[in-house]
C-alpha cells in the first residue's frame, strides 16, 4: 500500500513553499491535538481560543487533497486500510491537523502583530475570485462556501506563511563547508564478518576495480552514494570522512552489516551548496517549531465530535473541483 503520509505530503506540495513549510510542521509526522469539548456552534468543527474552523473549510480541504488523489491513483485508493484506520479516515485526521496548525499560526500572527499588507490582500481576494468562479454549481453546494469564505481561507494560508518567515528570518544562514561538505563513496556492504575481511582482501589486490567488485560483492543495488555529516551512522561517517580520495577503508561494522568504502570525491562543491540549504532550512524548522509548541500549548482547544464525526468524503461524478491548492500557488508562490 502507498504510504499514507507521503502520499499526503506530495499533494500538498501543490501549494509550493508556504505548503511544504507547513506541512513539514504538521502533517507529515507530528499531529496537533485538539481537546474534545461541546458547546461549539452547529457548523463549527473546531475552535482554538478566537479562531474558528467552519464545516466547509474542511470540505474545500477535504474534497481537493480527495480529487488530487484520485486523478493519480482512481477513486479505488480509499479502499485501502492499514488495519485500524481506513484511508479515507486518516486523510480526514491530515486534514484537520492542517487546519489546526493554519489556525494556530493565524493567533500566532495576532501576537506577534503581523498582518498581511494590501497587496497581499489583493492577491487573496484574486486568488478566492479565481477559485470560487471555478466550482460548478453543484461544486458550491456540496462544499457550501461562499466567495467571502474561500479568500478568508486564502488569506490565512498567506498569514501562517508570513509568520513562519517572521519568525525564521533571524536564523544564522553561515554553515561552514565542513559543516555541509558532502562525501562521495563506492560502498560494499555484506552480512558476514567473514565475507567482509574476504572481499577486503580482493580489493586491496593490485589492479581490483572496486566498483567493478562493488557490483558483484555488495548486497545493495546502490554502489555509489554521496552523504553529508549525521546523514549515516557514526561509524560509517567517521570511515567516510577520514578517508582521501581513492583509499579504501577497513572493514567498518554498522548496525549489523559490514562495509568497505573507497572514497571517490572528499568534496563535491554542488552537492555541499544543497547540504548548506538544506542545513539552513533545519535550522529554521527547528527554531520555529520552538516558538510554535511554546504558543500552541497555552491555547484552549475545543473540537466539535458530533459533527467531526459526521464529516466524509463527497463521491459525486460532477464535485471534481482540485485547483484550490494550485491556484494559491499560482498567485503567492509565483509572485516577486
Amino acid at each position: 500500500m502507498i504510504n499514507k503520509k507521503t502520499k499526503f505530503c506530495k499533494a500538498a506540495a501543490l501549494l509550493g513553499a508556504a505548503v511544504m513549510m507547513i506541512s513539514a510542521l504538521a502533517g507529515c509526522g507530528k499531529n496537533t491535538k485538539v481537546v474534545l469539548t461541546a458547546g461549539l456552534k452547529k457548523n463549527e468543527v473546531f475552535r482554538i481560543s478566537s479562531a474558528s474552523c467552519v464545516l466547509p473549510e474542511v470540505m474545500v480541504y477535504l474534497t481537493n487533497m480527495q480529487n488530487q488523489y484520485e486523478s493519480v491513483y482512481g477513486s479505488q485508493i480509499w479502499n485501502a486500510s492499514d488495519g485500524q484506520l481506513s484511508l479515507e479516515q486518516e486523510e480526514r485526521e491530515q486534514v484537520l491537523t492542517q487546519l489546526a496548525r493554519i489556525k494556530v499560526m493565524n493567533l500566532l500572527a495576532q501576537k506577534k502583530e503581523v498582518t498581511l499588507d494590501d497587496k497581499e490582500k489583493e492577491r487573496a481576494a484574486a486568488a478566492g475570485r479565481e477559485y470560487f468562479t471555478s466550482l460548478n454549481s453543484a461544486e458550491v453546494t456540496a462544499l457550501n462556501v461562499t466567495q467571502d469564505l474561500i479568500t478568508k481561507m486564502y488569506e490565512e494560508y498567506a498569514l501562517a506563511e508570513k509568520v513562519y518567515q517572521t519568525i525564521v528570518e533571524n536564523v544564522n544562514p553561515e554553515v561552514s563547508d565542513d559543516e555541509a561538505r558532502t562525501i562521495t563513496v563506492d560502498m560494499i556492504r555484506v552480512s558476514s564478518a567473514a565475507k567482509a575481511s574476504q572481499v577486503l582482501g580482493k580489493a586491496k589486490e593490485e589492479g581490483v576495480d572496486f566498483e567493478t567488485l562493488a557490483q558483484a560483492e555488495s548486497e545493495d543495488q546502490t554502489v555509489t552514494q554521496s552523504f553529508g555529516k549525521g546523514e549515516v551512522s557514526e561509524a560509517l561517517e567517521k570511515a567516510a570522512f577520514n578517508l582521501g580520495k581513492d583509499e579504501i577503508s577497513d572493514v567498518v561494522e554498522s548496525d549489523g552489516s559490514y562495509y568497505i568504502l573507497k572514497c571517490i570525491s572528499t568534496f563535491d562543491e554542488a552537492q555541499t551548496k544543497a547540504n548548506k540549504e538544506k542545513i539552513v532550512k533545519q535550522r529554521q524548522s527547528e527554531a520555529f517549531d520552538t516558538e510554535y509548541t511554546a504558543f500552541e500549548q497555552t491555547l484552549v482547544r475545543q473540537l466539535n465530535e458530533e459533527l467531526w464525526n459526521s464529516v466524509t468524503m463527497i463521491h459525486q461524478d460532477d464535485v471534481k473541483t482540485s485547483s484550490f491548492f494550485e491556484v494559491y500557488q499560482m498567485y503567492f508562490q509565483h509572485q516577486e
